[in-house]
């Protein structure tokens, strides 16, 4: 009678101990993101814009975590960029510059409020803890002093707001004007328990969402995210959009060209383990842009955009990143190349290399899912933006619908 006596009292205590609290590695990812670089033409802002002013600029995660991080950048700066103070919020809204002030935390770097960037470096803010979920409208805001040197993604397709002078913890801004940029802000990662996992998109205006709705979060990548949340095995996998209207493989367009900016864009994000490459036909289309060249010419530029993808899939290679090749959409029709049978001939030839089993290491059928089947060489009608090249918010569905989730397993 003793020994089961004591086993039913070493059960009991056993059940009466602490469980021990679950533990994990926390590990960064790249949240968000936008590719920085010195704004040209109507991007630039007017001297002075930005001068002792404060600037709020609304971005959304792509996963959910506990803490944040803010990553600012001088990449175009000559010269040391002063900060004087930088805060974080959940918005009201993605078109609005209010934010809830219980959720509002100032932000410190190295537990300074400012901060002195080196001209062409980025800086990270220290960890701050915010909860966020996945597709959360956060608004970050910046204080500069003095005028700064303009480092930006034009292309944001979301309204910035700025206004004299400090106004960090401001939770309505009222009376600040506007504009479609982002301005010195990289990135915001987030801190979670789950492995790291980040696709990152890298390509021209297509991916930056040229067409889509301004405040509307419908580009392809948005579409990507949308589709990963809604999937509880692979709602962890962050996407960051690191598109740059204009961009081009082989030369400078608006921005750095693609193999230049590639180790800034793609490898410095942590947690990246698979990049979509969509890039190529501002390429395809500025070789005959302005005058017809040969057919010797021809080949030799696809040959080049090839000889493109094949380095940026061997460095990318070299750290462990999966690599999947996105096909060059039609543009026969736009009036800024207008393509002929030459230029169709040079994406068909491209695009058969990205489809050719063991160049890429998976493929995404942009060309397929967004083509006209009577007119393969166009854009079908219902998703054309208007110009024959980039696609409208269906359009852009139908690319986000065509990316195989499976590729990221």
């Amino acid at each position: 009678m003793i020994r089961p006596f004591l086993a039913s009292l070493t059960l009991a205590l056993l059940a009466c101990q602490p469980v021990a609290a679950k533990t994990c590695t926390p590990t960064w990812v790249s949240g968000w993101a936008s590719s920085q670089f010195r704004p040209t033409g109507d991007a630039v802002l007017p001297a002075g814009t930005l001068a002792d002013q404060t600037l709020r600029q609304i971005i959304r995660p792509s996963v959910a975590g506990d803490h944040v991080r803010v990553r600012l950048s001088n990449t175009a700066g000559t010269q040391p960029l002063h900060i004087a103070g930088a805060s974080i919020a959940r918005a009201r809204g993605a078109a609005s510059a209010a934010v809830d002030p219980a959720t509002l935390v100032s932000l410190r770097f190295d537990g300074q409020p400012e901060v002195v960037i080196p001209a062409g470096a980025d800086y990270l803010s220290d960890p701050v803890a915010l909860p966020v979920q996945a597709r959360d409208n956060l608004a970050v805001s910046i204080r500069y002093q003095g005028d700064p040197e303009q480092t930006s993604h034009p292309g944001s397709r979301a309204t910035s707001w700025h206004l004299a002078g400090d106004h960090l913890t401001d939770d309505a801004m009222a009376g600040a004007a506007s504009f479609d940029h982002w301005f010195h802000l990289a990135a915001v990662e987030v801190q979670r328990c789950a492995p790291g996992r980040l696709i990152v998109a890298l390509g021209d205006s297509i991916t930056d969402g040229k067409g889509s709705t301004t405040n509307g979060n419908d580009r392809w990548t948005d579409r990507l995210i949308d589709r990963l949340q809604a999937d509880p095995k692979r709602r962890d996998i962050a996407v960051v959009n690191q598109g740059i209207g204009g961009n081009r493989l082989l030369n400078d367009g608006l921005g750095p060209n693609a193999l230049a900016r590639f180790d800034r864009d793609v490898l410095a994000q942590p947690g990246v383990t698979h990049l979509i490459l969509l890039e190529g036909v501002n390429d395809l289309g500025t070789l005959t842009r302005d005058a017809p060249v040969s057919l010797d010419a021809h080949k030799a530029h696809v040959a080049r955009i090839i000889g493109a993808y094949r380095q940026i899939i061997a460095r990318a290679h070299a750290r462990g990143i999966q690599v999947i090749g996105a096909t060059i959409m039609p543009f026969v029709g736009n009036d800024y190349y207008h393509a002929d049978a030459q230029n169709e001939a040079d994406r068909q030839a491209v695009n058969a290399w990205i489809r050719a089993p063991g160049n890429f290491d998976g493929l995404v059928d942009f060309d397929r899912a967004t083509r006209d089947p009577a007119r393969p060489d166009r854009l079908l009608p219902a998703y054309d933006g208007g110009d024959a090249l980039h696609p409208n918010p269906a359009g852009y569905r139908a690319m986000g619908d065509a990316v195989a989730l499976a590729l990221f397993d």
